[in-house]
């Protein structure tokens, strides 16, 4: 589980990161190494991304944990 999450974290942060540079200079990152925004192979690694997004959301119980107890 532990591995899950932290895949999840890395994809959020690299999700994140690419709205950065959307948002500021109109960079796609992920749909220029992909091919373009609308592509078959862009599109997956969004949804993937959107994936992590949404279990993230189970991550909440875990924030007034302590590192030790997660």
């Amino acid at each position: 589980m532990h591995r899950v999450r932290t895949l999840a974290l890395i994809l959020l942060i690299i999700g994140g990161l690419n709205w950065l540079l959307v948002g500021l200079f109109q960079i796609d990152v992920i749909g220029a190494l992909f091919g373009g925004t609308y592509t078959g192979l862009a599109r997956t690694v969004y949804v993937i991304v959107g994936v992590a997004a949404l279990y993230a959301f189970t991550l909440f119980p875990l924030l007034g944990r302590r590192v030790e107890d997660a």
